[in-house]
This record gives C-alpha cells, structure tokens and sequence, in this order.
C-alpha cells in the first residue's frame, strides 16, 4: 500500500495514504470545521499557501461539479482528510473529488487521525507542514519544510490576483435570503459601479454584488487609488485574500488615499487592510477561524448571526479605536469580526457574508453598501 505523510514544524508527524496527485508540498497547516462546501473551500484564493485539514470525516462523498467553483480552480497547496469518497451520489456531480484533485495537481492525505490533527494545531497553534505521497525519508522532508517560506510575513496577494482588469459577467443569480432588496442599484439611472480590488475575490461575491444590479470592474491588487478613481466608481470593493496583510504594502498606501473619497466595503483580507490604511495593526491568531458555523454579535442591531469564517490574522481594534466603531464581535474569543469608520462610508467584516459556503445570515451587509453608494449619487431608497 502507498504511504503519504503530515510532518509539521515540530516534528510531530501523522501518517496515511494518498489521493489525489503525487508530489510533495509545504504550506501551513489549518483546519476547517466545515461538514459540506469542500470544493469552495478548495477553491477558495484565501487558502492559498495553507494546507486545509478537514475535521467532519467523510470528503467527497457529493462529488465535484463545475457550478460550486469560488476561482480558477484549487487554490490549497495540500489536502489532508480522514477518508475521501471515491464514489459519490449527488445528481450534480460531474466527477469523484480524487479525480478533480489529481488534475489539478493537489497531493491529498487520506486516513489521517484528523481529530488528532486539529487537537493538536488548537494547543500548539497553526505552523507550517510538509504532506509527501512520495517515497521520501523524514530527514529529507524535514529539511525541505525546514527551507521553505515562512507564511507571517509573505505576500501571497500578487500569487492570485488578476493580471489585467475586467468586467464581471455571469447570468447566475446566487440565494441570497431575507434582508437583501434585490435588483436596486441605480434606481433607474445608471447601474451602480463597483471598483473591486482582486485580493484572491471569491466568485460568490461578484454573483451577489451583480445580483443587486451593480457593474462591477475587478482590478489586480496593485492598481493605483488614481486609476481606480478614474474609472468613475461609486463605491470601492476589497476582497478576501490569503497571506499576511501586513506584507501588502502597496494596497494599504492605495486603500489610505481612497477612504472618504468613496464609499468603501472590505471582507476578511480586505477588512484587514482598511484596518492597516487607517494606521492600525494586524496579528497573528493561533490557529485562526475557519468553518461555517462561527457566532457573531451585530453591535448594531443585537442579533446573533452564525457565519463563514476563513482568517488566521486579525485587526487590534485598540490601534484604530479613535477612528472606527467596532461592528461586530466573534462570540467564540471576542475577536473584533467588523467596524466601520466614525465620519466616513468605510466599513469592513472579518466573516464571509457572501456565504458559499456557509448560512446567509450576513448577506445583508451588501444592501448596506448599496444604500451608501446611492446616498453617495444623492439617491434614497424608495
């Protein structure tokens, strides 16, 4: 039988059999409480340079298809699960996961103790890892990991932004639940236009903000704040990404030059660098938060909502205190999950509201930025 194996930082190791391609890959190493939505995990640009530890023990058991895709395709650099379904029943499934896996290059673990794994990252901490399908010693493998980039500090943004700018087309509309007006931007004038800064942007998001009328023009992270301005936005968009946001230096400077110029809306990376463009700092999580089912208090409203969560940094809301409100707090530890700018239109949250996959308790969120950038045209909501 085929041996594969996990080795973290450590030292500490974890053995199973592989699936998917073979190879060996480094990335730090995370886990997802996540029961469904493998594949927009999988296909989500904010995991890039991680490898994603499932913890709900049956993977694949749907299948892959082409509908449930948040990118190009995988963004994960390695996949560790406790058993992966090589024959799925689901009537969209267009092919088994090991198959989708293997062309596009992810090296998958199968039969690892997940539950050990993820113990383990929640005492010690998220660390970088090494996963092998390969025949490969743990003194070889241990020096590949032991040369392998760290993930504090890296710039993992320009890996998965978009080359060239480009206009969202896509004639699906995503569910979106209650609380979101469908179809409102504009009024009847122009359609609302979006400026969003590709961070790694999940495709549900340009589905949503489309839904509700908007034209959006998505532009490479480096796009200048005077470029931007140029194409005449209504409101400005940052996107999810992967990597520490302290390292995008480039698109904080950018971000500072547009608050209260338009109004702006970040999610999870993007939430960060507004954070950073408003002179704050970021940190580092122990094992981040990444799942389905994270609780989060709107300090607004008062209600409780239970979000997508996919972030291993967080923004200290002591450092920009002066200029923000906070929004949203996380029910689990209390993290700041949202804040939004004392005098100007400029607000962010940590959590997903665009969901997939995940409730849509938050998609509401997205009105919010409608009615500002209307308010911004001296527009009002009939």
């Amino acid at each position: 039988m085929e041996k594969a194996v996990v080795l973290l930082e450590d030292g500490k190791y974890f053995t199973g059999t592989p699936f998917g391609a073979r190879g060996v890959r480094t990335g730090e190493l995370v886990f997802n409480t996540s029961m469904t939505g493998y594949q927009e995990i999988l296909t989500d640009p904010s995991y890039k340079g991680q490898i994603v530890t499932m913890t709900y023990p049956l993977i694949g058991n749907y299948g892959v298809n082409e509908e449930d895709v948040e990118s190009c395709g995988p963004q994960v650099e390695g996949f560790v699960v406790r058993e992966c379904c090589r024959y799925p029943s689901n009537w969209r499934s267009a092919r088994p996961l090991d198959e989708y896996l293997a062309e596009h290059g992810i090296v998958g673990v199968e039969g690892v103790d997940t539950r050990a794994v993820t113990r383990h990252i929640r005492s010690i901490g998220a660390m970088m890892c090494i996963v092998s399908s390969e025949d490969a010693e743990l003194s070889e493998l241990r020096r590949m990991l032991d040369e392998a980039p760290p993930y504090v500090g890296r710039d993992l943004v320009k890996e998965v932004t978009c080359s060239e700018p480009y206009r969202w087309e896509d004639s699906r509309v995503p569910p979106m639940g209650r609380g979101v007006m469908p179809a409102v931007s504009g009024n009847g004038k122009r359609p609302l236009r979006v400026v969003a800064y590709d961070c790694g942007i999940k495709r549900n998001i340009l589905r949503i903000l489309s839904a509700l009328g908007c034209e959006v023009l998505v532009v490479p992270a480096e796009t200048a704040a005077s470029r931007v301005l140029q194409m005449g936005p209504d409101g400005i968009f940052l996107s999810n990404g992967p990597g520490d946001p302290a390292a995008v230096t480039y698109l904080i400077d950018e971000v500072a030059k547009l608050i209260g110029v338009k109004p702006i809306f970040g999610i999870c990376l993007g939430h960060q660098i507004l954070g950073l463009a408003l002179g704050g700092r970021t940190y580092k999580l122990k094992f981040g938060h990444r799942g389905a089912n994270h609780p989060v208090k709107d300090l607004r409203r008062g209600n409780v909502l239970i979000t997508a969560q996919n972030h291993g940094f967080c923004v200290d809301l002591e450092s920009i205190a002066s200029e923000v409100e906070p929004t949203f707090i996380n029910l689990n530890d209390g993290t700041l999950e949202g804040f939004r700018h004392r005098r100007y239109p400029a607000y962010s949250v940590q959590f997903h509201p665009e969901d997939s996959p995940g409730p849509h308790d938050a998609v509401y969120l997205f009105g919010d930025f409608i009615r500002d950038m209307r308010a911004g045209r001296g527009e009002t909501h009939a």
